[in-house]
């Protein structure tokens, strides 16, 4: 059974930082692209990051380029999304996602096929 648990939101001042953590189930990191994605109120849902482990590649949104950094530990089957410089309008819920074909699909914008429960991401002072 395919699981991600996303947790580390909060509230924090702008210029802050947080790490965001999805755990996922066992070994998925071996297989898929894990990606994060945020979404704020009144807006569609934005694709953040992505990382493909076994490929060690990564990609950035312009919006968080120089500013987020995604990395994953295999052996505790976790991806982090550590934010830094954090900006009001990085206010959004985020969430992970995996997909076999995570790349390709941030990359065009489609759906992924597994998601967590979302974490909230508040930056305000």
């Amino acid at each position: 059974q395919i699981h991600l648990v996303e947790s580390g939101g909060g509230l924090v001042q702008p210029g802050g930082s947080l790490r965001l953590s999805c755990v996922t189930s066992e070994r998925m990191l071996q297989y898929y692209t894990i990606g994060w994605f945020r979404q704020a109120p009144g807006k569609e849902r934005e694709a953040v990051s992505y990382i493909t482990y076994s490929d060690d590649a990564t990609f950035y949104a312009d919006s968080v380029k120089g500013r987020f950094v995604i990395s994953g530990d295999n052996a505790k089957n976790t991806v982090y999304l550590q934010m830094n410089s954090l900006k009001p309008e990085d206010t959004a819920v985020y969430y992970c996602a995996a997909d076999l074909a995570g790349d390709y699909k941030m990359r065009r914008g489609e759906e992924y096929d597994y998601w967590g429960q979302g974490t909230q991401v508040t930056v305000s002072s």
